[in-house]
């Protein structure tokens, strides 16, 4: 079984989920493996933008279940691996082909942008199998999808198809198979072309108003960090000129 690679392309990686055959299950070696390939995007300055993908008909099936008591080994966990995922430095996006279930909706509440085909169907069976869920994974669910949906998801193990995931928020885009390819790439680059300090300090910071962790000296400081930049100058004179701007980070 092989685990998840990690490929750049530019300022995009890639992380690759390759048990197709299983769903795309993820087993406990797995998450050192995704931790790792995450720190490797946020030591890469170039960086900007990370997309997750599995292969086959499916996104991901969560966790093996039949190891689930190894599944929140403290320091090292799912939980771990998924909030690690949510502080990445650059913006994450998931693809969802088909099915994204247990903790693998976690896993791409955690990116920024949720692109589903109308093939995509969700459920968390948690309370189904008997286990409570970790407190970072379910604070992600109420804050992006409301304490009711979080309610309904959890308490009921729904399932929902791709217009009722859109509906609630969980996917953020929704095409048709044969874009979602396309669109994700779309997306990437243009994320990939904007100016990387702005970029990067605005998720930091709205991650953190999302849990109520604002801080708005560091806000002030982000924003005086982007007045004094090259890039700033930079996209000005883009603006002007009309033209893509080159930015450098800098």
């Amino acid at each position: 079984m092989q685990e998840p690679d990690l490929q750049r392309n530019g300022a995009v990686a890639t992380i690759t989920l390759r048990r197709p055959a299983l769903a795309n299950k993820l087993t406990r070696g797995d998450l050192s493996v995704l931790a790792q390939h995450i720190q490797t995007v946020n030591e890469s300055p170039h960086t900007l933008v990370l997309v997750f993908k599995g292969e086959g008909a499916h996104f991901c099936s969560g966790y093996d279940i039949a190891d689930i008591g190894n599944s929140q080994q403290p320091g090292s966990g799912f939980g771990d691996m998924v909030d690690a995922v949510e502080r990445c430095q650059a913006v994450t996006l998931a693809c969802i082909q088909g099915g994204v279930f247990g903790g693998a909706t976690d896993l791409a509440l955690a990116c920024d942008f949720r692109l589903g085909s109308t093939a995509a169907q969700m459920f968390m069976p948690a309370a189904r199998l008997g286990l409570h869920f970790y407190a970072s994974g379910l604070q992600r669910y109420v804050s992006r999808l409301g304490l009711d949906t979080a309610k309904r998801l959890f308490l009921t193990a729904e399932r929902l198809a791709a217009p009722d995931m859109l509906r609630c928020g969980f996917l953020t885009h929704l095409v048709e198979p044969a874009e979602l390819d396309v669109r994700v790439a779309e997306l990437a680059a243009t994320l990939a072309g904007m100016a990387p300090l702005a970029l990067r300090g605005m998720k930091k910071h709205l991650n953190h108003i999302a849990h109520g962790q604002a801080d708005v000296q560091a806000i002030a400081a982000a924003v005086q960090r982007t007045l004094a930049s090259q890039d700033l100058q930079e996209g000005a004179a883009a603006w002007r000129e009309k033209r893509p701007p080159r930015f450098t980070g800098q």
